[in-house]
């Protein structure tokens, strides 16, 4: 799924963020780290719109829902590592 993968990936990003020292390769990594967040946004933003026009409980939108949430709360709770 795309959201695991994106998740995977700024995941990566923070610790490569953390474990380097070159300023050209930190600016690439904020900028893919700030493009992978908006990417998942408009997915969960998606998800929601679909998860408003379902009735059923357990579905598809609602687990996207889900998963997209926790990775755009666990990215912004860690978010503060890349002003350190």
């Amino acid at each position: 799924m795309e959201v695991d993968n994106l998740s995977n990936r700024l995941r990566n990003i923070k610790r490569s963020y953390k474990s380097t020292e070159n300023k050209a390769l930190k600016g690439r990594l904020f900028s893919e780290n700030k493009n992978i967040f908006k990417r998942v946004n408009e997915i969960y933003k998606i998800a929601e719109l679909l998860n408003k026009n379902n009735t059923e409980k357990i579905n598809f939108s609602n687990l996207l829902v889900e998963i997209t949430k926790r990775t755009l709360n666990e990215n912004k709770f860690e978010s503060n590592l890349f002003f350190l």
